[in-house]
């Protein structure tokens, strides 16, 4: 399973970016798509997670400022990032869990840089 990450880069405070993560490898249906993300110095965390029935999870940190979809028939995810904050600069990561248990995937990450 392979899972391709883009829409990083940097973008002063205030600004918008918008993540795609595209999955592809897989036969099985995927069931939770995930951002995360990991600062420097920092442990990575939970972002936003959409399930396959559209069942929506946000840090409270992100609620109001990010909007997480996804593409069911193209095995895509989006994350809309709105109001960007220095405080949100990290990379970035996908993750996706199949429909069967205990298969769970990383994509590589991309970096988000949001200047002051």
């Amino acid at each position: 399973v392979q899972l391709q990450a883009s829409g990083g880069g940097l973008v002063q405070a205030g600004g918008s970016l918008r993540l795609s993560c595209a999955a592809s490898g897989t036969r099985f249906t995927i069931d939770v798509m995930g951002w995360y993300r990991q600062a420097p110095g920092k442990q990575r965390e939970l972002v936003a997670s959409i399930s396959r029935g559209g069942r929506i999870n946000y840090a409270d940190s992100v609620k109001g400022r990010f909007t997480i979809s996804r593409d069911n028939a193209k095995n895509t995810a989006f994350l809309q990032m709105n109001s960007l904050q220095p405080e949100d600069t990290a990379v970035y990561y996908c993750n996706i869990d199949l429909v069967v248990r205990g298969y769970n995937y990383w994509g590589q990450g991309t970096l988000v840089t949001v200047s002051s």
